[in-house]
């Protein structure tokens, strides 16, 4: 009765742990993508470039989807910067700042060449700290956008 009991308690267990695949789940069909340069609604210049770098860099990286130009892609990353704000962060026992923030608010949409949504996201936020002595808004921008670019890439690659 026992070997029974063991028996059905095994069979249950590895009912539970079925087939498991590591590849997105939204991808299917999808091996291939084009980004377009993103879209600025910001007063900040350049930071299109460096944003839509930053995602083809991280897509190269991330290696599930193979990145290529627009007319051989599977599907189509767009992306919009809607927000750029440097704000203070920190401050020392004077009042004076310590560190700043840049925060980031982009938008991104994945369609597949019939114009079929696969993933859109109307709001992500991230930011980069930077010291106020030492170092530039350009560096704490560098790791806001780095952060952004790695949410867009885990998001559109590993969304299971």
């Amino acid at each position: 009765m026992k070997r029974l009991a063991l028996i059905l308690i095994s069979l249950a267990l590895l009912a539970g742990c079925g087939v498991y695949s590591f590849s997105g789940s939204g991808l299917s069909g999808i091996s291939s993508v084009a980004v377009p340069q993103f879209e600025n609604q910001t007063v900040e210049y350049g930071i299109q470039e460096d944003l839509t770098a930053a995602v083809i860099d991280q897509l190269i990286a991330d290696n599930t989807l193979k990145v290529v130009t627009l007319a051989d892609a599977d599907a189509v990353l767009r992306g919009e910067i809607k927000s750029y704000e440097r704000v203070a962060y920190t401050y020392d026992k004077s009042d004076n700042v310590q560190e700043y923030k840049v925060n980031i608010t982009v938008g991104f949409t994945l369609e597949k060449k019939d114009g079929k949504v696969v993933m859109s996201r109307d709001r992500i936020l991230d930011y980069g700290i930077y010291a106020a002595a030492g170092e530039t808004e350009n560096e704490g921008k560098t790791r806001a956008v780095e952060k952004i670019a790695q949410q867009i890439v885990d998001e559109t690659t590993k969304s299971w």
